[in-house]
């Protein structure tokens, strides 16, 4: 009975881990149903967070809002590109964010950012999986050491939060991680490693226990995403 009362009383958050993991689960798959799915997710957390007072990520969890519904159109229509012709290939990285290894079966027109392939029938350019590039890996830095100390300022000095400096670190990579997968990415799988890692002590101490344990799942998953992903860049 205490475990069914608990459940009863925390069931709004188990609910949220059992999504979570199924999420992840999507995103190793690279099924593009993980982003309706990171949509309820997110809503869920919302109030989850803000109940914590984890104010940080519950702001995330708008921003995943946003992301999942613009990676779903970047996973469905890839980069907004469309190839003619046949039998030639294209390489190219106009776009200082996008990584490289794209491939094009249509005329040598150039394709902003990497990743990208294309069906020969459709001509519609789609995403794969790619390494990230020098100059994309230098602005993400500076965005995420942006982020991290903005969120801290913000919440050391205008919120009530105990752990402003932890919850900005989490949050800070999260947004780099997700917009990364959002591209497909590979290397956007260590940066979740660290996420979760961190993510799990830090909801203990908040006594977060099903989102604890939804966290350690999630660190144990990241790496078999990153063996999974592999074999697609091998592929490729």
């Amino acid at each position: 009975m205490g475990v069914y009362n608990w459940i009863s009383n925390n069931y709004i958050e188990v609910f949220g881990a059992v999504t979570g993991i199924l999420y992840v689960f999507l995103e190793i798959k690279q099924n593009i149903w993980l982003w309706p799915v990171g949509i309820i997710t997110s809503a869920v957390y919302i109030l989850v967070f803000f109940t914590g007072k984890l104010y940080a990520d519950m702001s995330l969890q708008v921003y995943y809002l946003a992301i999942s519904a613009l990676g779903w159109f970047w996973w469905m229509k890839g980069p907004g590109r469309r190839a003619q012709g046949t039998g030639l290939r294209a390489q190219g990285n106009n776009s200082p964010l996008e990584g490289t290894g794209q491939r094009a079966q249509g005329n040598n027109s150039p394709f902003e950012g990497g990743g990208a392939d294309v069906n020969r029938n459709q001509m519609q350019v789609k995403l794969t999986v790619h390494r990230i590039s020098l100059k994309s890996g230098i602005i993400l830095t500076i965005v995420f050491v942006l982020l991290y100390f903005v969120m801290w300022l913000v919440l050391d000095r205008l919120t009530d939060s105990p752990v402003p400096a932890c919850d900005s670190f989490i949050t800070s990579l999260s947004i780099i991680a997700t917009w990364m997968l959002a591209r497909k990415i590979y290397e956007h799988w260590y940066i979740w490693i660290v996420v979760n890692t961190f993510a799990s002590v830090l909801f203990f101490t908040r006594q977060l226990y099903p989102t604890v344990i939804l966290y350690i799942v999630y660190c144990s998953m990241s790496f078999v995403g990153l063996i999974e992903w592999r074999k697609s860049l091998t592929k490729q």
